[in-house]
C-alpha cells in the first residue's frame, strides 16, 4: 500500500532528483523510496553497531584479563618447575622402588588433574583446597 506524502525539499535536491529521473528513466517516488529505505537501514545498523561496540569492548577487556591470568599461571608453573628441578636430587637408576613411587605419584597427579578439569573445580578456590590434596 502506498501513502501519499506532501514534502518540501530544497531546490538543489529537487534539481538533482530531476536529473536522476532523466538518467535512470524511473520516477521520483521510486528514487525517493529507495534513498529513504537505504538511509533508514544505515541508521538502524548504526544503532546496532553502537550496541555491539559496548559489548565487544567488554568482551575485549575480559579476554585481556584472561590472558593476563594465564600468563601469571604459566609463569608460576615455570618458576615452580625450575625450583623443584633445582632442589630435588636425581634418583639413582638402580632405585626401582623410588622410580615406581614417582611414577605412581605422577599418575595420581594426572588423574586428579583430569577430575578437577572435568568437574570444573579450581584448586585455588578456598572451598576446593582440602579436596585437591591427595
Amino acid at each position: 500500500m502506498k501513502v501519499r506524502q506532501n514534502l518540501y525539499i530544497d531546490s538543489d535536491l529537487s534539481d538533482a532528483l530531476d536529473g536522476l529521473v532523466i538518467r535512470r528513466g524511473g520516477n521520483k517516488s521510486r528514487i525517493v523510496n529507495e534513498a529513504l529505505r537505504d538511509w533508514l537501514a544505515r541508521r538502524a545498523s548504526k544503532q546496532v553497531d553502537d550496541l555491539l561496540k559496548v559489548r565487544l569492548d567488554r568482551i575485549s577487556r575480559e579476554v585481556a584479563a584472561g590472558r593476563r591470568d594465564m600468563e601469571v599461571v604459566l609463569e608460576a608453573l615455570a618458576l615452580f618447575v625450575r625450583y623443584q628441578l633445582t632442589v630435588t636430587a636425581p634418583l639413582p637408576e638402580a632405585d626401582a622402588a623410588a622410580l615406581a613411587t614417582g611414577n605412581q605419584r605422577f599418575e595420581r597427579f594426572i588423574a586428579q588433574l583430569g577430575r578437577q578439569i572435568a568437574g570444573g573445580k579450581r584448586t585455588l578456590d578456598t572451598q576446593n583446597v582440602t579436596e585437591a590434596q591427595p
